[in-house]
């Protein structure tokens, strides 16, 4: 059948959108959750025949009121729906005028009689934010925090007579973050997803599929509301307790203590740390006293775990930072400079706007007293945000500078850069070795912070050269100026007894390569440019297309073990120049040079969140990382099957880009014509360096038969010397404890080997030879024996004849070939397999690429 436009636009309207079914709905409720449910709801088709809210606060309507007045929709605003427990008549009158046959209860206050409840057709369904029937009552935010659950969610459930027993229509839940607010959990799950279940909600109804399923009172649990009287803080408990009383009692009504009379504790922080210092402060009913530090102010539980609690509200309502406390009042006001002057006019109207009852704003215009709510703070950050870009303002900026003048004295402080960060604390394990003692963070590193895993968890890393546990990592549940030249040697140290790496060679290779990498990408950063492109088709011919390289965005960069620091700066390196932020997972068994790498880069100077490190296995972390939906890029190194499954999750996920790193079998060729000193030598290399632990190893020696035998006897003449060698330096110095201890494979040659055998074809990954002869001249026959691989990594070739080399380099499969060399990397020099070992490339301009998207723009003039 042939379909004209307007008839398949006609067809897919019916099956997807405006022939579903609607009903009329009467929304009950109020606030910004309020509104967007209402909005959505008549998105989806659905009437919604009448309003009901609260009145209007201070000359203020409510969100709720507003868009739906906006809409044209019946807007009541009743006071109370009920008096002595008895329905009002002509609310109850008003209400049934409007002839709806669902009652949409989002975020409901108020009390609303029985008769309401079951008057429409279908009843009514209400949202609360527990995962019911636990929390039941009207603080279930807050007692899922103070109560330490793990999970957290909501419920729309049919409503019944206020004690939220009715049946259960829809749940979702989510994880509890050790430092989620009722603020944070509110805007991260509890309000967006919300949203959308109550608008799910409505339609499963609409089409006779929504369940009712009976709540139990197994698990169930009800608590009151709390108020100032009883929410002291008990500070005879443990870090965690406290730790949760405070972050549940939210700013309202808050956790006290006292302190020179009542203060309020806010914006805490959990930091479990053993290097403080600060000013003690006495603190009532505390297990010893507290410490005013740069940070904030330490609190300590009875089990002697620390907390830090960033800022404190006076009885007065002015806020201050807790770090603070003892020079609070010694701020100086600074002069305005005529644009910060104009600025300022600017934020003036924003207030004017939001705080629409009062009649001027004067310098002494209090915020709150104005009768400012919580979701005007929003309001007011982000439309500042909008007209002074640039300015990093939190909610709690405005509750530390609730006048007008002190706003304004905040904003300026900020837009100058004079507002403080905060000192960075670490906690780090020590070893002396290399005549040195060295210092490596061990945490989690986050936002710019070093964090405790969320579990609290730790596993131990191991010293490949003695067995001895290098220190205990958290176990993840859950470019301009760098220091790294002026740290080498303690970056080396740790290398070589994280990794084994000999430290001569972790200090030329695994370091000085990262350095380099880090110059050169830091060269590109103000180089990544477009192209303009001459199109001819379109009519008028008066068009100018251009194209722009944009970041991805957020990006996860997962690396092997062999490298830890030089794959970090492969990747990191490439992904930061061009303008993208990182989440890196290292090794689960090498992390801690990535670990002391962030430690530099604050001290550098890179902004919080840019860099994160997150240590643990690559089934948890790596797994997480490559299902992540804000995660846009994907790098990896490592194994092919592990590229395999990354490949998967990253599609399944959100189909970000990838790039991948993977096994290999790189061949060499070794033609009789060759060097062979240079051959030799070079062959050993393209083994054993770095222990044979090396993507591009060459993974099987092709030696031309007629000078096989000769080449096979220097090589293990040159095996047993290194090898004497290095037992004699180990031995002698005693620097990594004896040779047997630790965990070391012998070199190994094998020869002989025919190209059906597991040798021939799996990649080794250590320091084995696996030699095979080929015939003489039989270049074709070495061509096809050399390529009857999956890999594609590297390869190379040693002979004299040049016209020989480039035939062979032109037809060798394989992302990299080295002629009369091997190992020759450069951080210019794009690197990177074909076929299963891999796509994408590090290093060079090509790596670049690899972190941006071109976006092309055409414009008429």
């Amino acid at each position: 059948m042939l379909w004209t436009a307007s008839q398949v636009l006609r067809k897919f309207s019916t099956s997807s959108h405006y022939y579903q079914n609607k009903l009329k709905l009467a929304i009950i409720g109020q606030s910004l959750f309020g509104q967007e449910v209402y909005s959505n709801l008549r998105k989806q088709g659905h009437k919604v025949v009448g309003v009901f809210t609260v009145p209007d606060k201070d000359g203020k309507a409510d969100p709720l009121a507003v868009a739906a007045e906006k809409d044209g929709t019946p807007v009541f605003k009743f006071p109370r729906w009920r008096v002595k427990g008895k329905p009002i008549p002509e609310v109850v009158d008003a209400y049934k005028a409007v002839g709806a046959e669902l009652n949409v209860m989002p975020f409901c206050s108020q009390f609303i009689p029985m008769n309401i409840i079951d008057q429409p057709k279908h009843g009514s369904i209400i949202y609360h934010p527990s995962i019911l029937p636990l929390h039941r009552g009207a603080s279930a935010i807050n007692w899922t925090l103070i109560h330490g659950d793990k999970k957290a969610g909501f419920t729309v459930f049919w409503a019944d007579d206020g004690l939220d027993t009715g049946p259960i229509l829809l749940q979702r839940e989510c994880a509890v973050e050790p430092n989620d607010t009722v603020d944070t959990l509110y805007n991260r799950f509890l309000f967006p997803e919300g949203i959308k279940a109550m608008v799910e909600s409505v339609q499963l109804i609409a089409d006779g599929k929504a369940p009712r399923v009976p709540q139990s009172e197994e698990g169930a649990s009800y608590e009151g509301i709390q108020k100032k009287s009883n929410a002291k803080i008990n500070l005879a408990q443990p870090a965690e307790a406290i730790h949760n009383w405070i972050r549940g009692h939210d700013k309202v009504p808050g956790a006290w203590t006292v302190i020179d009379g009542q203060v309020r504790f806010l914006e805490l922080r959990r930091k479990y740390t053993h290097r403080l210092s600060g000013q003690p402060l006495e603190v009532e009913g505390a297990s010893q006293p507290g410490l005013v530090t740069k940070n904030g102010l330490v609190l300590y539980g009875t089990d002697g775990k620390p907390l830090l609690v960033k800022n404190l509200q006076f009885e007065d309502g002015k806020m201050i930072p807790a770090s603070k406390y003892f020079s609070s009042g010694e701020s100086s006001s600074v002069e305005l400079t005529d644009d910060e002057k104009k600025m300022a006019s600017e934020i003036r109207n924003i207030w004017k706007s939001i705080l629409s009852n009062v009649p001027a704003i004067e310098d002494t215009t209090d915020f709150f007293k104005s009768g400012a709510a919580s979701m005007d703070v929003v309001r007011l950050v982000e439309e500042v945000k909008q007209k002074c870009a640039g300015v990093q303002l939190q909610t709690e900026d405005v509750y530390m500078a609730t006048t007008f003048q002190d706003f304004i004295q905040m904003f300026v402080r900020k837009l100058r850069g004079e507002d403080q960060e905060e000192e960075l604390v670490i906690d780090y394990a020590t070893k002396d070795v290399n005549n040195m003692t060295v210092k490596m963070p061990y945490q989690c590193f986050i936002n710019g912070q070093f964090e405790d895993a969320e579990n609290g968890k730790s596993y131990q890393t191991i010293n490949p050269t003695d067995g001895s546990v290098r220190a205990c990592l958290p176990n993840k549940n859950t470019l301009g100026k760098y220091l790294m030249e002026e740290h080498q040697e303690e970056l080396a140290t740790i290398e070589s007894i994280d990794s084994g790496a000999v430290y001569t060679l972790a200090l030329k290779t695994h370091v000085g390569m990262s350095i380099q990498t880090f110059r050169y990408f830091a060269g590109w950063c103000d180089k990544i440019q477009g192209k303009t492109i001459p199109i001819n088709q379109a009519r008028p011919n008066r068009n100018l297309t251009f194209t722009k390289r944009e970041p991805l965005g957020v990006c996860a960069i997962v690396i092997p073990w062999n490298y830890p620091l030089m794959m970090l700066a492969w990747k990191s390196a490439a992904c930061l120049a061009a303008g993208n932020t990182l989440v890196l997972k290292p090794a689960q068994v090498t992390p801690l040079t990535a670990l002391k790498f962030a430690e530099l880069s604050v001290k550098a100077g890179i902004p919080k969140g840019v860099i994160n490190i997150l240590p643990g296995s690559g089934g948890m972390v790596g797994q997480r990382l490559s299902d992540h939906p804000d995660i846009r890029k994907l790098g990896f190194t490592g194994s092919t099957p592990i590229g395999k499954q990354i490949m998967k999750s990253c599609a399944v996920s959100n189909l970000k880009k990838v790039s991948l790193e993977l096994g290999g079998k790189s061949p060499l060729i070794i033609f009789s014509d060759c060097d062979m000193d240079k051959a030799v030598r070079m062959g050993m290399s393209s083994v054993y360096f770095n222990k044979g632990e090396n993507c591009i190893a060459a993974g099987r020696l092709f030696v031309e038969e007629s000078i096989h035998d000769e080449y096979i006897s220097r090589v293990v003449i040159l095996s047993v010397e290194a090898l004497a060698s290095l037992l004699a330096l180990v031995i002698n110095h005693h620097q990594y404890g004896n040779f047997p201890s630790g965990y070391f494979m012998e070199p190994t040659v094998f020869t002989d080997v025919e190209d059906h055998m597991f040798i021939a074809k799996e990649e080794s990954f250590g320091p084995v030879m696996v030699v095979s002869k080929f015939k003489n001249g039989d270049v074709e026959g070495v061509l096809h024996r050399a390529n009857d691989t999956e890999y594609g990594l590297a390869s190379g070739v040693f002979t004299r004849d040049i016209n020989k080399a480039m035939y062979v380099s032109e037809r060798l499969e394989a992302g990299t070939v080295f002629i009369n060399t091997y190992n020759k990397t450069d951080v210019a020099s794009p690197f990177g397999g074909f076929k299963q070992s891999g796509f994408g490339k590090d290093l060079g301009e090509d790596a670049l690429m690899e972190y941006l998207k071109t976006k092309a723009v055409t414009v008429e003039y």
